[in-house]
Parts: structure tokens; sequence; C-alpha cells
């Protein structure tokens, strides 16, 4: 698939922002199954400086800054990513014997894996997520398997409920309520393999959503989207990791699917939200954002007047409009 990606994010700010560091994650990557073919970042108002650069798991990221003030802040990026189909993966090994392989042990050859083995800021281990995991996790059970059986199990068991959950709601709160979006489910389901000793990261990035028959496709109705990938280290190298899609129960090697975009790869939501920074003025803000998600040559109706997607709302107070505050932005 040829697909164009728009990603619009829009700040106001009361009363305006005087300065503002910034750091985005929307630059596509290219994989086995995907190619990034053009990438435009446009920032308004104008930065003093721009900086692009990869961080230590290998993204593409752009940092900004500006020094003008400011009450209004619009970041819009476009893509054109070549997608296809990624082949079937067959894998037999147990997941104990992969555990095993992540064990700490001395003189062991290091696997640059076991990094995503560890709790991160957003996924801790806890007891909990191993007993929701157990009855996919059975004695013996392939690796491959048993995540299908847990993508499945999530997808059944938990409900797709928009803004039931914000961008700092606990993996294990969202484990009780049994309810969240994509952030939350990948969230949980990465936890329950890195508390069984399995390593696991998260992946941002978008899907193509299609529009109810017969009616056109709308500009900025789509959200960024969120997936799990997991390591399999009976497969060749540079095809260990097979992402997993527990909102939609989808998986497959590299990607879910054709219509899937990879943007970025991290520990948990923290090491890639789609745009994060830090301000100081702006007491109060709110946040709207509008993606668009479209094959190549596909007409797309422009939304009308308050139908951009807005994700994670949100006002932030203070006494005073010199504070400085940290802002990242959610997925959906």
């Amino acid at each position: 698939m040829l697909l164009q990606v728009t990603h619009e994010t829009r700040y106001r700010y009361t009363p305006a922002v005087e300065t503002a560091q910034h750091m985005a994650y929307m630059e596509p990557c290219s994989h086995a199954t995907q190619q990034l073919l053009d990438h435009t970042l446009y920032v308004n108002p104008p930065p003093a400086q721009t900086r692009s650069a990869r961080d230590v798991f290998g993204n593409a990221r752009c940092f900004f800054s500006l020094q003008v003030p400011h009450a209004v802040l619009e970041v819009v990026a476009h893509s054109l990513v070549s997608t296809r189909a990624s082949p079937l993966v067959s894998s037999v090994l147990p997941w104990e014997k992969v555990r095993e392989l992540f064990r700490y042990q001395a003189g062991n050859r290091f696997d640059a894996a076991s990094e995503f083995v560890y709790p991160s800021p957003f996924v801790p281990r806890h007891s909990e997520f191993a007993a929701y995991a157990r009855s996919s996790f059975s004695p013996g059970a392939a690796l491959l398997d048993a995540c299908i059986d847990l993508t499945q199990r999530i997808h059944s068991d938990f409900a797709y409920e928009s803004q039931s959950t914000q961008i700092n709601t606990p993996a294990l709160q969202a484990l009780a309520q049994r309810k969240g979006v994509c952030q939350d489910f990948s969230h949980i389901m990465i936890a329950c393999l890195r508390t069984l000793g399995l390593p696991a990261r998260y992946v941002s990035g978008y899907m193509l959503t299609h529009p109810p028959e017969g009616q056109p496709r709308l500009v900025g109705s789509d959200a960024s989207h969120a997936w799990v990938s997991v390591y399999l280290p009976e497969l060749p190298e540079g095809a260990r990791w097979v992402d997993f899609d527990p909102t939609n129960n989808r998986w497959g090697w590299h990607a879910p699917g054709e219509d899937y975009v990879t943007v970025a790869t991290g520990r948990d939501f923290g090491d890639v939200s789609p745009l994060r920074g830090v301000i100081h003025g702006g007491a109060s803000h709110t946040l709207h954002v509008g993606v668009t998600v479209a094959p190549v040559g596909e007409n797309a109706m422009p939304a009308m007047p308050g139908m951009v997607q807005s994700q994670g709302q949100s006002q932030s107070q203070s006494g005073g409009s010199s504070q400085t505050q940290s802002q990242s932005q959610s997925q959906n």
C-alpha cells in the first residue's frame, strides 16, 4: 500500500507561552516491510532552533525550540510511506526457554532485547499481570501461540472506551477496570510479558481506518495508534520482533498488517510520545489532534468545524504565567 499520513497538533495557551522546547516523534521508520518515501514537519511559530537525530532505540526524533511568546502552537507532520504485507512467521520455541535466555547469568552474551525485559515508568512488574497472563502461558506453550492467545483475550476482555483513561493512568488501574484505549491495552500486554521475564516493547504509529460504506473519509478523523512487539529469538537475526495489536486482534512480522505505519519503538509510551515538551508560561492549555491516514490518490473530505479529533484535551492550572510545565501527547 502507498499511504499518506497527516498528523496535526494544535495547542492553545492562556496566557501565552514565553519560551518552549519540544521533541517530536512523528517520522515513520523504514524496515523490511515499510519504506519511508517522504517526510516533512511544519511548526508555527517558526522555531529558533531545529535539530534531528536518532535516539538510543534508533527512532527518528526532531527537537525544536521556540523563543518568541505564542498563544498557539501548530505542528503538522506529512509523511508518504510504502508498506507491504508481511509473510507468516512460525515459531515453536516454548516461552519458558525464552525466559531462561534472559535470566541473568555471569558471562552470558549480551542481547540488546534484554533492555525490554525490565520495568519502565509506564510498565511495572506486578503479580496481577502474571495472574492475568497465566492461562495463555501454560507449561510448554510456544511463545508465539501464547502471545496470540493473550492478544485475543485482551481484545475480548477489555472494552475500548475513548477518554476512559488519561496519559498517566497506571497500567494496573486499566487492568482492573477492564477498559481503556490502545495505549492502555499495549501497556497491559507488555506488563504481562515482562512480569513473566519476556522481552516486549511498545510501538507507536498509525493504522488505516475505513470510513462507513458509501461515505468519504474525513480529514482529521483518525488517531495515532499503539501496539506491542515481542522478541522471538528462534527467528533469523533481523526478523525476531513480531508485532501484536490487542486493540484490533491482529499480529504479524514487523507490523500487524500492510495497513499499519510504524513510527517508533521504545520501552513504553513515555519514550515515543508523538509530541512532548517543556514550556515557560501558559498556565492553562487545551490540546487538539487530528490524524489522517489515506491511500495515495484518495480524495478525503475536509472535517467540519468541531470534528478535529481531541486526544486527551486537558487544562493545567497554575498560580502564574511563569510556571514551567511538561506536556505530552497521548495515543488512542
